[in-house]
């Protein structure tokens, strides 16, 4: 096992869509495409993925933003690992890598969202040193 952290790259797609459906984001390849290159040409969000030899295992998103009443933070928009990869630190270093990301663009709280019924990422979360506080609801008007 060999696991190489990167960034990622637009030749990914194909796995980054495949690994997008396992967390239960059933879209295409192009729609991928689409929005992998606007986090690409975005500076203040990454894309990082976990290699083992010429496959991606596992991707995280990180992005950095600021609300006005709390100032500003980074964001993991999203972490998948391959099921058969899991139980094996590659989400570790995956999230150690957005951490790594947040500190060298002069962030200091970096945060994570996560389903209400994914249980077993909230233990992962914890167990990485996360704090969970706060519950919400998120509401969506399609425009």
């Amino acid at each position: 096992m060999n696991i190489i952290i990167r960034k990622a790259s637009t030749g990914d797609v194909g796995d980054l869509t495949s690994l997008s459906a396992q967390l239960g984001y059933a879209i295409s390849e192009e729609t991928t495409l689409k929005n992998l290159n606007a986090i690409l040409q975005n500076n203040h969000e990454a894309l990082f993925v976990a290699s083992n030899e010429n496959e991606v295992i596992g991707w995280i998103h990180v992005f950095a933003t600021v609300r006005l009443e709390s100032g500003p933070f980074c964001e993991i928009g999203g972490l998948v690992v391959h099921e058969q990869w899991q139980q094996k630190g590659i989400g570790k270093n995956l999230v150690l890598q957005a951490k790594q990301w947040t500190i060298g663009k002069g962030y200091t709280i970096l945060k994570v969202r996560c389903k209400i019924k994914r249980k077993t990422a909230h233990q992962f979360y914890r167990q990485m040193g996360f704090t969970e506080n706060k519950v919400q609801t998120v509401f969506e008007l399609r425009v």
